[in-house]
């Protein structure tokens, strides 16, 4: 039986989740969750939840609606009472609460605020995974798979059909012959796998500021996908004049400085997927985020790289530029040369924080 406290308690739960439902677009602008993040839940502050209640004066003082009262008489707080003025105080301040919330519970909050649509994996990419399903009975087995009904069904039946079986005394011992066990098949089930891969510019004209937003943004994506499938692959990629694969931890935290060169981290990652990711066998996202600012000429080699290697081959192959003070743009121009000859190249101008809700929309609002 339920018991009231734990309606109470569960109604409670959900006006904190409420809140955090109407806060959704400062949570995912800003980055500070990402240092509460755990392995599966992640502490999101919320302001402290007041329940009403009486507050009685002090006795003969009267009130509101208590006697006549004097014209310009003061109800309630002055303003000399106002935050930051006046004597200190002897009185409690607002707390926040830190509310727990699953990977699961924030991906279902993002897909509902940010009206996603629901992934639809590639028609035969996927891989095959067994499972087991007991749905068969044998006459050979362990003790612990033994079916008792099916073994005393035959032993009755065995019983009446020797006329053995006795009414008044309707014992029946079954025999080895009797036993019946369950058993089971391998079913082979279609398991849509999905790598994702970011690409991160962590060259000199890339501030912290944007390394920041590239990071948050990249959490969030984290989120929804892994919501859409089962055992999500990451692998991660920074570069300036020269790419490395990095491992998560590193990715949330490096910093460096130097030249770009975007075709070095594109190389990188074709590696990577011929190493670890078959196109044939798994959903394979590309998000890339840079300021636009790269050396020379190697504008042409990346859009090759792009439109051989990449594009025909991945879900999604989404950019982010990121505005910076001191990067040049110029890439971004140059993928819209070519945007509108591939459906699956997403282009995103983030300009602040403010702006990773509505990139975040652009990448995956297609539902690809």
């Amino acid at each position: 039986m339920t018991r009231s406290i734990d309606r109470d308690n569960q109604r409670f739960k959900e006006i904190v989740r409420g809140k955090v439902r109407q806060g959704l677009k400062k949570y995912i602008t800003h980055g500070e969750i990402l240092g509460r993040k755990g392995r599966e839940t992640v502490s999101i502050p919320v302001p402290n939840i007041e329940i009403p209640h009486f507050r009685h004066g002090q006795k003969g003082s009267g009130g509101v609606g208590q006697g006549e009262g004097e014209p310009g008489e003061a109800i309630g707080k002055g303003e000399d009472e106002a935050d930051g003025q006046g004597m200190p105080g002897d009185t409690p301040g607002q707390h926040i609460r830190e509310a727990e919330l699953t990977i699961e519970e924030l991906a279902q909050m993002l897909g509902d605020e940010l009206q996603l649509p629901a992934i639809q994996p590639k028609g035969q990419d996927t891989i095959r995974a067994i499972k087991t399903k007991y749905n068969s009975i044998r006459q050979t087995g362990p003790d612990s798979l033994r079916h008792f009904k099916r073994t005393y069904k035959r032993a009755l039946r065995r019983l009446i059909s020797s006329n053995e079986y006795n009414p008044l005394r309707p014992t029946v011992v079954p025999t080895r012959e009797d036993e019946r066990f369950r058993s089971w098949t391998d079913i082979p089930l279609p398991q849509a796998n999905a790598a994702v891969i970011y690409i991160m510019d962590v060259s000199g004209s890339m501030t912290d500021d944007q390394k920041e937003i590239v990071r948050t943004e990249a959490f969030w994506i984290d989120t929804w996908l892994k919501s859409q499938y089962d055992g999500l692959q990451r692998r991660y990629v920074v570069h300036d004049a020269v790419a490395h694969e990095v491992d998560e931890d590193t990715f949330y935290r490096v910093r460096e400085s130097g030249g770009t060169r975007i075709s070095s981290a594109y190389t990188e990652t074709q590696k990577i997927i011929e190493r670890d990711f078959p196109p044939a066998d798994w959903n394979i996202y590309l998000f890339q985020f840079s300021d636009g600012d790269n050396w020379g000429e190697d504008n042409t080699s990346c859009l090759k790289m792009l439109q051989e290697h990449f594009l025909p081959v991945c879900n999604l192959v989404c950019y982010g530029q990121v505005e910076s003070p001191y990067g040049s743009g110029d890439y971004i121009r140059e993928l819209k040369k070519v945007a509108s000859n591939f459906e699956n190249l997403i282009l995103s101008h983030i300009k602040d924080k403010d702006g990773i809700y509505e990139s975040i929309r652009t990448f995956l609002g297609k539902g690809k």
